[in-house]
Protein backbone atom coordinates (compact mmCIF):
# COMPACT_ATOMS: atom_id res chain seq x y z
CA UNK A 1 0.00 0.00 0.00
CA UNK A 2 3.06 1.98 0.51
CA UNK A 3 4.77 1.45 -2.56
CA UNK A 4 1.26 2.81 -4.53
CA UNK A 5 0.73 6.07 -2.13
CA UNK A 6 4.55 6.61 -3.28
CA UNK A 7 4.40 6.11 -6.82
CA UNK A 8 1.07 8.37 -7.13
CA UNK A 9 3.01 10.74 -5.22
CA UNK A 10 5.73 10.95 -7.48
CA UNK A 11 3.65 10.60 -10.98
CA UNK A 12 1.08 13.64 -9.52
CA UNK A 13 4.24 15.49 -9.08
CA UNK A 14 5.64 14.92 -12.58
CA UNK A 15 2.40 15.71 -14.22
CA UNK A 16 1.98 18.69 -12.19
CA UNK A 17 6.08 19.40 -13.09
CA UNK A 18 5.05 18.97 -16.66
CA UNK A 19 2.26 21.53 -16.93
CA UNK A 20 4.19 24.41 -14.95
CA UNK A 21 7.05 23.80 -17.55
CA UNK A 22 4.61 23.74 -20.69
CA UNK A 23 2.65 27.15 -18.82
CA UNK A 24 6.35 28.80 -17.79
CA UNK A 25 7.25 32.34 -18.70
CA UNK A 26 9.03 34.93 -18.05
CA UNK A 27 10.51 39.08 -19.30
CA UNK A 28 14.07 39.24 -18.37
CA UNK A 29 15.66 42.96 -18.90
CA UNK A 30 18.80 43.21 -21.10
CA UNK A 31 21.35 46.27 -21.16
CA UNK A 32 24.00 46.82 -23.92
CA UNK A 33 27.41 48.61 -24.41
CA UNK A 34 29.39 48.60 -27.41
CA UNK A 35 33.37 48.66 -27.71
CA UNK A 36 33.53 51.26 -30.30
CA UNK A 37 36.35 50.93 -32.84
CA UNK A 38 36.49 54.49 -34.20
CA UNK A 39 37.54 55.61 -37.61
CA UNK A 40 37.26 59.25 -39.33
CA UNK A 41 38.17 59.64 -42.23
CA UNK A 42 38.80 63.20 -41.99
CA UNK A 43 42.70 64.23 -40.99
CA UNK A 44 41.50 67.76 -39.74
CA UNK A 45 40.18 66.21 -36.98
CA UNK A 46 41.78 66.85 -33.42
CA UNK A 47 42.10 64.77 -30.66
CA UNK A 48 39.51 66.52 -28.81
CA UNK A 49 36.96 65.90 -31.66
CA UNK A 50 37.52 62.32 -31.89
CA UNK A 51 37.04 61.80 -28.28
CA UNK A 52 33.77 63.59 -28.15
CA UNK A 53 32.40 61.41 -30.50
CA UNK A 54 33.63 58.38 -29.28
CA UNK A 55 32.29 59.16 -26.28
CA UNK A 56 28.36 60.13 -28.23
CA UNK A 57 28.93 56.66 -29.81
CA UNK A 58 29.00 55.02 -26.44
CA UNK A 59 26.08 56.39 -25.07
CA UNK A 60 24.41 55.35 -28.16
CA UNK A 61 24.88 52.02 -28.06
CA UNK A 62 23.95 51.89 -24.46
CA UNK A 63 20.31 50.25 -25.36
CA UNK A 64 17.47 48.36 -23.22
CA UNK A 65 16.29 45.10 -24.23
CA UNK A 66 12.90 42.77 -23.49
CA UNK A 67 12.67 39.59 -23.82
CA UNK A 68 9.98 37.82 -23.54
CA UNK A 69 10.29 33.79 -23.22
CA UNK A 70 7.98 30.70 -22.60
CA UNK A 71 9.88 27.09 -23.11
CA UNK A 72 10.10 27.47 -26.43
CA UNK A 73 8.93 31.08 -27.88
CA UNK A 74 10.81 34.12 -27.49
CA UNK A 75 10.23 37.58 -28.89
CA UNK A 76 13.22 39.93 -28.10
CA UNK A 77 13.24 43.77 -29.26
CA UNK A 78 14.82 47.13 -28.18
CA UNK A 79 12.92 49.37 -25.45
CA UNK A 80 11.75 52.59 -26.79
CA UNK A 81 12.75 56.10 -25.40
CA UNK A 82 13.26 59.23 -25.32
CA UNK A 83 16.70 61.19 -27.09
CA UNK A 84 18.54 63.08 -24.34
CA UNK A 85 19.45 66.28 -25.25
CA UNK A 86 22.80 66.13 -26.73
CA UNK A 87 25.34 69.02 -26.28
CA UNK A 88 27.30 69.71 -29.39
CA UNK A 89 31.61 69.93 -28.67
CA UNK A 90 33.26 71.79 -31.74
CA UNK A 91 30.62 72.21 -34.23
CA UNK A 92 30.17 67.96 -33.80
CA UNK A 93 26.82 66.42 -32.86
CA UNK A 94 26.64 62.68 -34.21
CA UNK A 95 23.12 60.67 -34.35
CA UNK A 96 23.39 57.06 -34.50
CA UNK A 97 20.08 55.45 -36.13
CA UNK A 98 19.13 52.25 -34.88
CA UNK A 99 16.44 50.07 -36.12
CA UNK A 100 13.27 48.91 -33.93
CA UNK A 101 13.56 45.22 -34.51
CA UNK A 102 11.32 42.14 -33.38
CA UNK A 103 12.87 39.45 -32.78
CA UNK A 104 10.25 36.19 -32.44
CA UNK A 105 12.35 33.05 -32.08
CA UNK A 106 10.83 29.18 -31.90
CA UNK A 107 13.44 26.79 -30.44
CA UNK A 108 11.47 23.55 -31.13
CA UNK A 109 10.68 24.54 -34.18
CA UNK A 110 14.08 25.72 -35.14
CA UNK A 111 12.73 29.15 -37.00
CA UNK A 112 12.78 32.93 -36.67
CA UNK A 113 11.34 36.34 -37.89
CA UNK A 114 12.89 39.35 -37.83
CA UNK A 115 10.43 42.20 -38.17
CA UNK A 116 13.07 45.10 -39.29
CA UNK A 117 12.99 48.28 -41.15
CA UNK A 118 15.81 49.67 -43.74
CA UNK A 119 15.56 53.30 -45.62
CA UNK A 120 11.88 54.10 -44.63
CA UNK A 121 10.60 50.32 -46.08
CA UNK A 122 9.55 47.41 -43.49
CA UNK A 123 10.99 43.49 -43.96
CA UNK A 124 9.97 40.59 -42.34
CA UNK A 125 13.41 38.06 -42.30
CA UNK A 126 11.97 34.55 -42.45
CA UNK A 127 15.01 31.62 -41.97
CA UNK A 128 15.89 29.00 -39.94
CA UNK A 129 17.75 29.15 -36.41
CA UNK A 130 21.23 28.71 -37.04
CA UNK A 131 22.51 26.49 -34.38
CA UNK A 132 26.48 26.96 -32.51
CA UNK A 133 28.79 24.37 -31.55
CA UNK A 134 29.13 25.70 -27.96
CA UNK A 135 31.83 24.52 -25.85
CA UNK A 136 30.76 24.25 -22.21
CA UNK A 137 33.34 25.44 -20.12
CA UNK A 138 33.68 24.21 -16.61
CA UNK A 139 33.66 28.16 -14.89
CA UNK A 140 30.76 29.84 -12.65
CA UNK A 141 29.73 33.07 -11.92
CA UNK A 142 26.64 34.72 -10.08
CA UNK A 143 24.67 37.17 -12.48
CA UNK A 144 22.36 38.74 -10.00
CA UNK A 145 20.63 35.93 -7.77
CA UNK A 146 21.47 33.44 -10.34
CA UNK A 147 24.16 30.40 -10.63
CA UNK A 148 25.51 30.92 -14.29
CA UNK A 149 27.54 28.94 -16.53
CA UNK A 150 29.79 29.76 -19.43
CA UNK A 151 30.21 28.76 -23.33
CA UNK A 152 32.34 29.79 -25.79
CA UNK A 153 31.43 29.66 -29.35
CA UNK A 154 34.23 30.58 -32.26
CA UNK A 155 33.54 31.58 -35.36
CA UNK A 156 34.64 33.53 -38.65
CA UNK A 157 32.28 36.59 -39.56
CA UNK A 158 32.39 38.92 -42.67
CA UNK A 159 31.99 42.62 -42.15
CA UNK A 160 31.55 44.99 -44.67
CA UNK A 161 33.34 48.16 -43.64
CA UNK A 162 34.05 51.78 -45.48
CA UNK A 163 37.87 52.22 -46.28
CA UNK A 164 39.89 55.59 -46.65
CA UNK A 165 38.44 56.07 -50.10
CA UNK A 166 35.32 55.50 -49.07
CA UNK A 167 34.57 52.65 -50.85
CA UNK A 168 33.35 49.19 -49.55
CA UNK A 169 35.86 46.52 -48.23
CA UNK A 170 34.96 43.24 -47.11
CA UNK A 171 36.85 41.89 -44.02
CA UNK A 172 36.71 38.47 -42.60
CA UNK A 173 37.78 37.88 -39.02
CA UNK A 174 38.07 35.36 -36.47
CA UNK A 175 35.97 35.68 -33.28
CA UNK A 176 34.80 34.28 -29.87
CA UNK A 177 31.89 34.86 -28.53
CA UNK A 178 31.23 34.06 -24.55
CA UNK A 179 27.89 33.69 -22.90
CA UNK A 180 27.01 33.22 -19.61
CA UNK A 181 23.60 30.52 -18.96
CA UNK A 182 21.55 29.48 -15.88
CA UNK A 183 19.71 26.03 -15.56
CA UNK A 184 18.01 27.94 -12.79
CA UNK A 185 15.62 28.76 -15.59
CA UNK A 186 15.31 25.73 -17.71
CA UNK A 187 14.92 27.74 -21.46
CA UNK A 188 17.37 27.27 -24.13
CA UNK A 189 16.68 30.84 -25.18
CA UNK A 190 18.31 33.97 -24.96
CA UNK A 191 18.74 37.68 -26.52
CA UNK A 192 19.08 38.16 -30.20
CA UNK A 193 19.68 34.99 -31.86
CA UNK A 194 21.23 33.37 -29.26
CA UNK A 195 19.94 29.97 -28.02
CA UNK A 196 20.96 26.23 -27.22
CA UNK A 197 22.20 25.91 -23.98
CA UNK A 198 20.67 23.88 -21.05
CA UNK A 199 19.39 27.07 -19.53
CA UNK A 200 18.52 30.94 -20.13
CA UNK A 201 21.63 33.02 -21.28
CA UNK A 202 22.47 36.06 -19.29
CA UNK A 203 25.38 37.37 -20.73
CA UNK A 204 26.54 37.73 -24.41
CA UNK A 205 30.19 39.15 -25.21
CA UNK A 206 30.99 38.50 -28.75
CA UNK A 207 34.06 40.90 -28.43
CA UNK A 208 32.45 44.35 -29.51
CA UNK A 209 29.15 43.83 -28.14
CA UNK A 210 28.03 42.88 -24.60
CA UNK A 211 24.43 42.03 -23.32
CA UNK A 212 24.06 41.91 -19.46
CA UNK A 213 20.80 40.61 -17.85
CA UNK A 214 19.90 42.96 -15.51
CA UNK A 215 16.31 42.26 -14.23
CA UNK A 216 13.88 38.67 -14.69
CA UNK A 217 10.42 38.23 -13.68
CA UNK A 218 9.24 34.75 -13.50
CA UNK A 219 5.73 33.45 -14.34
CA UNK A 220 4.29 37.63 -14.05
CA UNK A 221 0.30 37.60 -12.74
CA UNK A 222 -0.59 38.98 -16.34
CA UNK A 223 -0.01 36.43 -18.97
CA UNK A 224 2.36 37.30 -21.51
CA UNK A 225 1.38 37.57 -25.71
CA UNK A 226 4.48 36.12 -27.64
CA UNK A 227 3.39 37.05 -31.32
CA UNK A 228 4.62 36.66 -34.15
CA UNK A 229 5.43 39.64 -36.35
CA UNK A 230 3.21 39.86 -39.06
CA UNK A 231 3.38 43.08 -41.33
CA UNK A 232 6.07 43.33 -43.76
CA UNK A 233 7.69 42.31 -47.16
CA UNK A 234 8.39 38.51 -46.20
CA UNK A 235 12.14 38.03 -47.15
CA UNK A 236 15.10 35.72 -46.16
CA UNK A 237 18.03 36.47 -44.48
CA UNK A 238 20.26 36.15 -47.66
CA UNK A 239 17.66 38.29 -49.84
CA UNK A 240 17.47 40.78 -46.94
CA UNK A 241 21.38 41.28 -46.91
CA UNK A 242 21.60 41.70 -50.31
CA UNK A 243 19.04 44.48 -50.09
CA UNK A 244 21.01 46.10 -47.55
CA UNK A 245 24.26 46.34 -48.75
CA UNK A 246 22.62 47.60 -52.44
CA UNK A 247 20.93 50.24 -50.31
CA UNK A 248 24.05 51.13 -48.33
CA UNK A 249 26.28 51.45 -51.44
CA UNK A 250 23.51 53.69 -53.00
CA UNK A 251 23.62 55.73 -50.06
CA UNK A 252 27.70 56.05 -50.06
CA UNK A 253 27.34 56.87 -53.60
CA UNK A 254 24.98 59.87 -52.73
CA UNK A 255 27.60 61.07 -50.12
CA UNK A 256 30.40 61.19 -52.21
CA UNK A 257 28.53 62.87 -54.99
CA UNK A 258 27.16 65.56 -52.82
CA UNK A 259 30.93 65.77 -51.15
CA UNK A 260 32.13 66.15 -54.29
CA UNK A 261 29.62 69.17 -55.32
CA UNK A 262 29.93 70.99 -52.29
CA UNK A 263 33.50 70.56 -51.37
CA UNK A 264 32.73 72.47 -48.56
CA UNK A 265 35.29 69.81 -46.37
CA UNK A 266 32.72 70.18 -43.64
CA UNK A 267 31.29 66.19 -43.70
CA UNK A 268 32.68 63.62 -41.88
CA UNK A 269 32.59 59.81 -42.68
CA UNK A 270 32.55 57.45 -39.81
CA UNK A 271 32.94 54.01 -39.28
CA UNK A 272 32.49 51.75 -36.33
CA UNK A 273 33.69 48.56 -36.03
CA UNK A 274 35.21 46.39 -38.62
Amino acid sequence: MKTVIKLLIVTTFLVISQLQAQNFQGVATYKSHRKVDLKIGDDRMNSEQQKNIQEQLKKQFQQEYTLKFSKYKSVYKQEEKLDAPQAVSSGINIKVVQGADVMYKNVKEHKYTNKTEIYGKVFLIKDSLTSREWQLVNETKNIGTYTCYKATFDEEYTTRTVNEKGEFTTVTKPRTTTVWYTPQIPVSNGPSDYFGLPGLILEVNDGQLTLVCTKIVLNPEETIEIVEPKKGKEVSQDEFDKIREKKTEEMLEQFRSSNRRSGDGNRVMISVGG
